[in-house]
């Protein structure tokens, strides 16, 4: 009798599960039936990451195994140098674990490519994709932009009055600011390193010898230097805009500033490594990253949807409305390892 009603549960609820995910399945198209069915059965992946805090890469974990269930989705998230490196020794190591690499330095996928350590994928969804965005993709498939970002000047406004904020990148110059800066380290963060291109691009690399003059505190990860706004360690600083009005929504005085030579566009891909343990279950997510799903978690937390029709979240400013600027990704391939040593010579860090 036990036995019976033990394998009628069963039934039931193995009934009610087809039930509920019938409609999920009903909306998919074919191709991606077959490729969720497919990474049902690797039941799980690993995304190695800089593309955001925590808190945004657990969202869209969740968020993908909402949509998706039966695969479990487990994240690493890092610095782009970190997470870069600790893929260069699995590979050396032959130890498959990140199904996907989702690095903000992109610099990092020429090189990959080369060496022939991803797996070409086009995802269906890229057309869905904002259509300014498109033209950082790989044109082979090797790697698709699946996060978008806005580098900026950012204030704590409990100490800095708007009117006395910085205006544009040279105003960080100025001897005012002597010891009130914050910004992060090129070795270890890919917004940080793309925006020091940049400032070299725009402005030589006497800015930053004026900068060293200045003391900035020099953290890692450029979310650091929310951290020291938010202590009052530091005043003002070259931070990401997300992080920095995310931590705002939570209450925290802190207010973004534009530059008038424009903000840094920071286009992050994703790519397959060649050894994912989980292939099937690495594309779906690229899939996901492409999806509106994933945009709506992603304006949420003050990032850019990188797909079309996500209404940005309230009291952001409209991409169209600010003005951008972006190294070319020659520029910042080549440029990137020249400037961490000429930052690590003028800053001595």
């Amino acid at each position: 009798m036990i036995d019976r009603a033990a394998t009628w549960i069963l039934m039931v609820v193995t009934a009610v599960l087809a039930l509920a995910a019938a409609p999920a399945l009903a909306q998919m198209q074919s191709w991606e039936k077959d490729l969720y069915e497919a990474a049902k059965k690797e039941k799980e992946l690993t995304v190695y990451t800089a593309h955001y805090n925590t808190e945004e890469a657990a969202k869209l974990c969740s968020a993908f195994e909402k949509k998706y269930p039966g695969i479990k989705c487990n994240f690493v998230r890092t610095t782009a140098q970190v997470a870069y490196q600790r893929l260069q020794q699995d590979i050396q190591a032959k130890a498959a674990v990140a199904s996907v690499f989702s690095s903000t330095d992109v610099s990092h996928y020429p090189e990959l490519k080369k060496l022939g350590l991803l797996t070409a994928y086009r995802p269906h969804n890229v057309t869905a994709m904002v259509d300014s965005l498109k033209q950082y993709n790989d044109q082979d498939g090797f790697y698709t932009v699946t996060a978008a970002a806005l580098m900026l000047i950012s204030y704590n406004t409990s100490l800095v009055p708007e009117k006395d904020a910085p205006k544009n990148w040279p105003d960080l110059l100025d001897p005012k600011w002597k010891g009130k800066i914050s910004i992060g380290h090129p070795a270890f963060s890919g917004y940080v390193g793309t925006w020091v291109v940049l400032m070299q691009k725009l402005y030589g690399w006497s800015f930053f010898e004026k900068l060293e003059k200045n003391q900035p505190q020099i953290g890692r990860s450029v979310n650091d230097t929310v951290t020291m706004l938010n202590s009052k360690e530091r005043w003002v600083a070259a931070g990401p805009e997300a992080t920095t009005l995310l931590s705002r929504d939570k209450g925290n005085p802190l207010a973004v500033i534009y530059p008038t030579d424009g903000s840094l566009l920071m286009v992050s891909p994703s790519g397959i490594p060649k050894n994912a343990p989980s292939p099937n279950a690495a594309r779906l997510y690229m899939e996901f990253l492409l999806s509106k799903e994933a945009g709506e978690v992603q304006v949420l937390t003050h990032s850019l949807s990188v797909v079309k029709g996500v209404t940005a979240a309230p009291g952001a400013k409209p991409l169209e409305q600010i003005k951008v600027v972006r190294p070319t990704e020659e520029e910042i391939t080549r440029g990137i390892p020249e400037v961490k040593e000429k930052f690590r010579d003028t800053f001595g860090v």
